[in-house]
């Protein structure tokens, strides 16, 4: 199975959760150049880019220790070529939505400054 397959369930449960808290999906899994962002959502004015992790445990550093310097660097690059691309001069931020086994998801914002 593809990897984005397998993290599909895991998106739509991010989107679920995000959405409840009153987020609004704007788009998923877009991609540049030297980065992809799984989740663009609006909230109120602030633009969000949302990078969703699943681990079956923490044993081996978990979900958020998997968001290491270098995708750090590809969340910022490809959330400023978003913002280019679509004209947008607004406040932004970069979140984070964690699985980590049968634990209910964690949503972390400013993961990124």
């Amino acid at each position: 199975m593809k990897a984005n397959a397998r993290g599909r369930p895991y998106e739509d449960a991010a989107v679920a959760l995000l959405t409840r808290a009153g987020l609004t999906l704007c788009a998923r899994n877009w991609h540049c150049r030297g980065g992809e962002i799984d989740l663009v959502m609006r909230d109120g004015a602030t633009w969000v880019f949302v990078e969703v992790r699943q681990r079956r445990s923490a044993a081996f550093g978990g979900a958020l220790e998997s968001i290491n310097e270098s995708k750090c660097r590809k969340l910022r690059h490809a959330a400023a070529v978003f913002l280019m691309d679509h004209g947008i001069d607004a406040p932004c931020r970069i979140d984070a939505v964690l699985f980590e086994g049968d634990a209910p998801p964690k949503w972390l914002k400013n993961i990124v400054a």
